[in-house]
């Protein structure tokens, strides 16, 4: 059986995304008199939307719902005007998301698309300023009454509109809450070593595949052939 789409994770797995995500979160926090922090321990909390990360990078006195609220809206406001300043695909990954689409006999796949915990209107700004027009076959963001990876849902809506099962789905991403979710959602999960977390907590979460290039990703489809 051949897989009939690829879900791929947005953060940490197509694209480096720290530095815009950083740059968002560290004004909102200055701009609450707040100390900023650093890329790499953005890096070590990003992956449950930006309310939880908001909620993360705030000092433990000040994480009342008014305040995390007030700074998850100023660095929605400043992520939305700078939606890939910084941002950048990781090596190798335009090459293979254009490899994907252009397959004319789509002996692989037939469908791509993009599940972030990033809110939807930021997540369809940093895949059209970064990927040409209709690289993907759907892009989704966080988006109201939908609850957010790990929770399967969203998962399983991306698997109906692409009209395939999950057993037909492999999903592609860097983290544990990736891992969580291609196991809720019942779908072939494939790790990628490049990203935020690193291979050691993949493992940790029970990863039994990981690649460290995009074009490993060939291998396996390959495989599935």
């Amino acid at each position: 059986m051949r897989f009939k789409c690829i879900i791929f994770d947005l953060d940490g797995t197509l694209v480096d995304t720290i530095g815009d995500i950083a740059a968002s979160m560290n004004h909102a926090l200055e701009e609450g008199g707040f100390p900023s922090l650093t890329r790499e321990s953005y890096a070590k909390i990003v992956g449950n939307g930006l309310k939880n990360l908001a909620t993360q990078a705030l000092p433990s006195s000040a994480r009342d719902e008014k305040t995390v609220d007030t700074v998850y809206r100023s660095a929605v406001t400043y992520y939305r005007d700078h939606p890939a300043d910084l941002s950048r695909p990781y090596p190798g990954i335009p090459d293979l998301v254009a490899e994907l689409r252009g397959k004319s006999d789509r002996r692989f796949v037939t469908k791509t698309a993009v599940l972030s915990n990033k809110a939807d209107s930021i997540t369809q700004l940093v895949i059209g300023k970064l990927f040409p027009p209709y690289a993907f076959d759907l892009v989704m963001g966080e988006r109201p009454n939908l609850p957010r990876k790990p929770d399967p849902a969203t998962t399983w809506e991306l698997i109906t509109e692409l009209d395939a099962s999950p057993r037909e789905t492999l999903f592609v991403g860097d983290s544990e809450v990736d891992v969580t979710t291609a196991r809720a959602a019942e779908c072939s999960f494939l790790g990628v070593s490049w990203g935020f977390r690193g291979r050691a907590v993949l493992e940790a979460a029970g990863a039994d595949r990981i690649i460290d290039n995009p074009a490993e990703l060939w291998e396996l489809l390959a495989l599935r052939y």
